[in-house]
């Protein structure tokens, strides 16, 4: 037997309802090809992005404030860095002949355009220190030391620590870059057969540092531990 029922008199006979396939006019369809479409734009932009490479400068060398930059401290590296190009040097700008580094950058680093600039903007000079002592490890181009006198050992006019019975030493400046050492038998530039060690002094300080150089007095150079310009 048939398990379809007649429709009640007078009432038209339900038809089952038939799925019909999407048009173009559809906005549900419109909508996913957008959807699709923008999600192949953004995975194209970030692919491309982050091969995206640009051209700057880092230094092949060391170079600590005052020092002259030429072609042979530079070496163009290309590097992902995104929106902070233009923090450093680039190859295409024009380097004047009177640039000079104002802050210590270490070998292989890239070269931050805020990092050099003319002499006037300085506020150091290089300050030759003859010392007569072994020179530490840590005492390099970059590091940064402390100078302090020690007074001659029959100095009346220096304080005495009243425990040792010996002059006090006293501290000259601090946190000073070290430009250069030259050391002893090195065939550079020594003061009577010693070691030296070029530091930047602050023009500040430049008149105690000379006064003590100048001093019966002994210049000892500490390196600041961890201290890197």
């Amino acid at each position: 037997m048939s398990d379809v029922r007649p429709s009640p008199a007078g009432l038209p006979a339900p038809t089952a309802p038939r799925l019909r396939r999407p048009g173009w006019r559809d906005p549900r369809l419109a909508f996913g090809i957008l959807l699709v479409a923008g999600s192949v734009a953004l995975g194209s932009w970030a692919v491309t992005s982050a091969g995206r490479t640009v051209s700057v400068y880092a230094v092949s060398r060391t170079v600590t404030p005052g020092e002259t930059l030429d072609a042979s401290d530079l070496v163009a590296v290309d590097v992902r860095i995104g929106d902070d190009a233009s923090r450093y040097l680039s190859p295409s700008a024009d380097l004047a002949d009177d640039l000079v580094v104002l802050r210590t950058v270490g070998d292989g680093e890239l070269l931050p355009a805020a990092a050099v600039g003319t002499a006037d903007a300085l506020g150091t000079r290089s300050v030759t220190v003859p010392v007569d002592q072994a020179i530490s490890s840590e005492v390099r181009p970059g590091a940064l030391v402390d100078l302090w006198i020690v007074p001659p050992g029959a100095s009346t006019t220096a304080p005495v620590d009243p425990a040792a019975g010996l002059p006090v030493p006293v501290e000259l400046a601090s946190d000073l870059v070290v430009a250069e050492v030259r050391e002893s038998g090195g065939g550079g530039l020594m003061v009577n057969g010693a070691p030296t060690v070029h530091v930047l002094v602050p023009d500040e300080d430049l008149a105690t540092v000379l006064a003590a150089l100048s001093s019966d007095g002994s210049v000892v150079i500490l390196p600041v531990p961890g201290g890197d310009a």
